[in-house]
């Protein structure tokens, strides 16, 4: 995988390694958490977004592509579910959007990978995150990722 080269993704809501706050969870209002980038690589065209828990042999959260690398460089809370998201995959919950942290026990991680990519992927609409990865390789230019911790009932 190509390094970051600086590219890097971050959230007003929790740090790299911290607790991702209950309103993001299925323990609270499950809506997409606020997510912020900076220097996507020249070149870049879209972004690319996975979601998944490691602790739970990579449970698929969210999938989202297409997104404008142009944009603002960030994404606000409950975008996967805004008229204006981008396209989205179906996550391990068998849905389109996001599905927040909802771990059966103990703390899990949640790792939000974003790629930047030199291309718009050409893929069939509501794509599982392997399709989307897939369809990545070879046009990704960089990948910055933010980890999230989430225990229910803490």
């Amino acid at each position: 995988m190509p390094l970051s080269g600086g590219f890097t993704l971050t959230s007003p809501e929790f740090s790299d390694g911290g607790a991702i706050p209950r309103r993001f969870t299925c323990d609270g209002d499950d809506v997409s958490p606020p997510l912020s980038w900076s220097a996507a690589p020249e070149g870049s065209v879209t972004l690319a977004l996975v979601v998944d828990d490691p602790d739970a042999r990579d449970f698929v959260h969210w999938v989202a592509y297409n997104i404008d690398a142009s944009l603002t460089g960030s994404l606000p809370a409950g975008w996967s579910s805004s008229p204006d998201a981008a396209p989205q995959g179906v996550n391990s919950f068998g849905r389109v959007g996001h599905g927040g942290p909802c771990p059966p026990s103990g703390t899990h991680r949640y790792a939000f990978r974003l790629l930047a990519i030199d291309t718009v992927l050409d893929i069939d609409a509501g794509p599982k995150a392997d399709a989307v990865l897939a369809a990545a390789a070879g046009h990704t230019l960089a990948e910055a990722t933010l980890t999230g911790t989430y225990r229910r009932g803490g």
